[in-house]
């Protein structure tokens, strides 16, 4: 039945016939697996890599979402019954990631860092997929992304924050994430553009961020790491690629959102998390191998998430 749904269905054939989930997570993992064999297994060791880390985190990756931000197309009219459920979705992640602290047994100081797995999201990906869609489902999902990019980081660095009794608010708005998201928004809302030399610069150093991102997460990637906490990965891994996909699903229904707009929902419900999580959890203190480790398993579940999104929607909603 979910086949012949597919098949009425111009859109989610589409996904079926077109897009190979795997194919699009292959890359990421390779350059996991260089990161991790060349910090393994050749002179470049530990040390270089915290150094990447640094360029990652305070220049590459700031410039990178100040640029995605700046080019999203940010509608509110047309798109924000999207724009709502998205921000509801994320607010709902984020709410279950926070109540992972309160299960027993749970270390405190490896939740704050590792919290952000659950809610945070590979915009890569997104927009990878999202081209798959169509025009109309790749805009969707530039502003989806805009809004959401925003939340998310601060929802990210504020357990880590607390549990480190610095003072919140000071280091939300000294973070470079933060700072680069929040400006690219607002620049974005004034109806600013950067000038047309600047594009290919940035969408270089884009490439770089995404390349050394996840190299450096490959690097410090310790999958033994994991057995420390592991319950509190199998918690948040199971919010980010079990839980999200069936509380879009019910925001799909229960706001009844056009068929593009429910795929494009469902989709981003469904995306392994931010490549960037290790690195931010590194420079603020925490044990950025077991983060690591977290990234590449949400990944690699983000194949059957996809997919599990994509069932859901040919289901339980009517063509």
């Amino acid at each position: 039945m979910t086949a012949q749904l597919i098949a009425d269905r111009p859109c989610l054939a589409r996904i079926s016939c077109h897009v190979t989930y795997l194919s699009l997570l292959l890359p990421d993992f390779i350059l996991i697996a260089c990161g991790y064999l060349l910090c393994r297994f050749t002179a470049l060791k530990r040390p270089l890599w915290d150094q990447v880390e640094m360029l990652v985190y305070y220049f590459l990756f700031p410039l990178l979402l100040f640029h995605s931000v700046t080019r999203a197309t940010l509608e509110w009219g047309a798109a924000s019954p999207l724009i709502g459920s998205g921000l509801l979705l994320a607010a709902c992640s984020i709410a279950l990631s926070y109540g992972v602290a309160r299960l027993p047994g749970v270390d405190t100081r490896a939740h704050a860092a590792s919290a952000q797995v659950a809610f945070r999201f590979n915009s890569f990906i997104a927009l990878a997929v999202a081209t798959r869609l169509g025009p109309e489902a790749l805009l969707l999902t530039a502003v989806l992304i805009g809004f959401c990019v925003p939340l998310c980081n601060v929802a990210a660095v504020w357990p880590m924050a607390r549990h480190a009794r610095l003072n919140v608010g000071r280091e939300l708005l000294r973070n470079p994430l933060i700072i680069a998201t929040a400006s690219g928004l607002l620049f974005n809302l004034l109806g600013l553009r950067l000038p047309e030399w600047t594009q290919i610069p940035l969408t270089r150093i884009g490439q770089a961020a995404l390349v050394m991102g996840l190299m450096s997460a490959g690097a410090g990637m310790k999958l033994g790491e994991l057995r420390a906490a592991q319950w509190l990965a199998a918690a948040l891994l199971a919010i980010k690629h079990l839980l999200l996909p069936l509380i879009a699903l019910v925001l799909v229904l229960g706001l009844r959102l056009a068929p593009t707009e429910a795929l494009v929902l469902m989709m981003f419900s469904a995306l392994p998390t931010a490549s960037s999580c290790h690195v931010l959890a590194g420079r603020m203190g925490y044990n950025g191998a077991y983060v690591a480790a977290l990234v590449t398993l949400s990944t690699l579940l983000g194949v059957a998430s996809l997919t599990l999104a994509m069932a859901l929607l040919a289901a339980f909603v009517p063509s």
